[in-house]
């Protein structure tokens, strides 16, 4: 079994000097390929790209991100902080909990964490330091909220689940629903006990109450994109479209809201736009292809049959199993991106899920919280960075400080639904 070292050691390797993790990946399973078949591994490796794109569902992948990327031109997500930070004014920490509350609606509008936290810490951030909030409060709320896109659909991390493991988009978008909106009040639930015990972090709100109007024109900038999602995840639930088609719809909504309600769409934009989407959804589609020749190397060498007898035949619990794994995905989280972490570790997991007794719509749940810790925690951070660059007055080691107590709500949260799966399967079990 020297080769699937050697094959492994090529991809740590590769990853360590910085080579593309498609490259990385699409080299180290052609390696692999080409110790066990000899030159027919140049015939499989085309076949095993062709065979995981070759995939209806994954047409929502581009136009999610479309969709994402047209409505985070406008300004829905500062019109969601600010709707939210006027009615949660009685509060104290109003404002931190209302970025969690509008980084999961603004969510629920993309599907992508990044866009998220640029989007509400742009505005959110700055609000919270002129109020007088504390700078650890105002970073460790935003990063951690905005990774609540990954989770509450349309999520993009649910769609290259589904098209690798072959579970539904559509369960697996309403599966996301409870543990999105059970982590976001965890968030909101920390952030107001914290306020509690620490009043000096969060003052109170100087000035009169908003007015019942007030309030109510604050929902006229945001009802536009949150009855668009409404529509398209209610299309998917209720099986009148599948995610692909509502996913086109949604695109086609998007650029309506963008175009003729905000007005914030010219042609040199609008090009921008598709370009940036292009590029997203190739890179993402171009790492999944070519972690399809890594993952049918691994099948073929009987990687995941081997950890999965050695694990199942220990005398350690289920559950003590499974809390091994989420640590290790953890781990692997800080150091892999999300993309590329679902696409290697799903084939080589997912047949211990099964083995275990596990639904594997549970662990697509599981897995994609696992994410969300993922993109909060250095090295590979995404959101540390996205907030960075929307908020240059933060330092990258004073966001990561402030996000810490924050991951440790996530990962209290990811362990209360990996050691009670029905929480995330009642909802799906309903429809």
């Amino acid at each position: 079994m020297i080769e699937p070292v050697l094959v492994v050691v090529l991809l740590i390797g590769l990853i360590g000097m910085g080579a593309p993790i498609f490259l990385a990946l699409g080299a180290s399973g052609l390696l692999g390929l080409w110790m066990a078949r000899g030159p027919l591994a140049f015939f499989f490796a085309p076949t095993s790209i062709f065979g995981q794109l070759n995939s209806f569902e994954l047409i929502a992948l581009p136009l999610f991100i479309l969709m994402g990327n047209l409505l985070s031109a406008t300004p829905v997500g500062t019109n969601l902080f600010r709707a939210a930070a006027i009615w949660l004014y009685w509060l104290r920490g109003g404002l931190a909990i209302a970025t969690v509350g509008a980084s999961a609606l603004f969510g629920a509008v993309s599907g992508v964490s990044v866009a998220g936290v640029a989007a509400v810490g742009s505005i959110a951030v700055p609000q919270m330091l002129e109020r007088g909030y504390s700078r650890g409060l105002a970073a460790g709320a935003v990063v951690s909220s905005g990774a609540l896109a990954m989770l509450i659909p349309p999520s993009v991390p649910f769609i290259i689940y589904g098209a690798v493991s072959g579970v539904s988009v559509g369960a697996l978008f309403v599966g996301g629903i409870v543990p999105g909106l059970a982590l976001a009040g965890a968030l909101a639930l920390y952030i107001y006990i914290r306020v509690r015990r620490h009043p000096d972090q969060a003052p109170r709100e100087s000035g009169s109450p908003p007015r019942p109007a007030e309030m109510l024109r604050a929902l006229g900038g945001i009802w536009h994109a949150l009855l668009l999602v409404v529509i398209v995840l209610g299309a998917i639930y209720k099986g009148i479209a599948t995610p692909s088609e509502a996913a086109a719809f949604g695109a086609a909504g998007a650029f309506l809201i963008a175009a003729l309600v905000f007005r914030s769409l010219s042609l040199r934009s609008f090009g921008q736009i598709l370009a940036s989407s292009v590029k997203v959804s190739c890179t993402i589609l171009l790492i999944i292809g070519c972690a399809k020749i890594f993952g049918d190397y691994l099948n073929l060498v009987r990687v995941p049959e081997i950890v999965t007898e050695r694990l199942t035949a220990t005398s350690l619990p289920d559950w003590a199993i499974l809390v091994v794994l989420m640590l290790a995905l953890v781990l692997l989280g800080m150091l892999v991106d999300a993309v590329s972490l679902i696409v290697v570790t799903t084939p080589i997991l997912l047949p211990l899920i099964l083995a275990l007794g596990y639904d594997p719509l549970w662990f697509g749940i599981i897995l994609v919280m696992n994410l969300e810790i993922a993109v909060v925690t250095p090295p590979v951070g995404l959101n540390l960075y996205a907030l960075r660059g929307v908020c240059p007055m933060l330092s990258v080691e004073e966001i990561v400080r402030a996000v810490l107590p924050f991951v440790a709500v996530q990962f209290v949260m990811l362990m209360i639904f990996v050691l009670f799966p029905g929480l995330s399967l009642w909802l799906p079990g309903l429809l």
